[in-house]
């Protein structure tokens, strides 16, 4: 099973340019190679998918994810860039990555923030939308 979400800051007027804009596309797969069951180990593969909206080119710095899993246990994760990098993305550019998850039940959710260095010196936050991480045929 795949999920697919879209979220997009939007904290300006509708008819003036957004200086500050990054769209964050999400999808999910669980990877039952990987995955142990009888262990309580269910790996999930997620890609993302970066997209400046904004007229101001912009790095992403930091991410912060929380990760909830169906018992109620919270994991948050903090680190710079994303798979090693800080990619830098023009207006109109986009940038996707792929990642994973381990969790101890069959479904949980991702949610986070990204945070970004417009090239005029200003920092911003890019909302991560949260999104389903499930083994197939476990939600209805």
């Amino acid at each position: 099973m795949s999920t697919r979400q879209t979220s997009t800051d939007k904290s300006s007027a509708p008819h003036e340019p957004e200086p500050y804009a990054i769209e964050v596309d999400t999808g999910s797969r669980f990877v039952p190679e990987q995955s142990k069951p009888e262990a309580n180990r269910y790996v999930f593969a997620y890609e993302i998918t970066l997209r400046n909206l904004g007229v101001m080119p912009a790095r992403l710095q930091t991410r912060h994810w929380i990760i909830t899993d169906a018992n109620g246990k919270v994991e948050e994760v903090r680190g710079e860039g994303v798979g090693g990098e800080q990619p830098r993305l023009q207006p109109g550019e986009s940038y996707s990555y792929t990642s994973g998850a381990v969790l101890e039940t069959q479904v949980g959710t991702m949610r986070g923030t990204y945070l970004f260095h417009a090239d005029d010196g200003t920092d911003f936050e890019a909302p991560i939308p949260e999104f389903v991480l499930s083994v197939p045929r476990t939600l209805h």
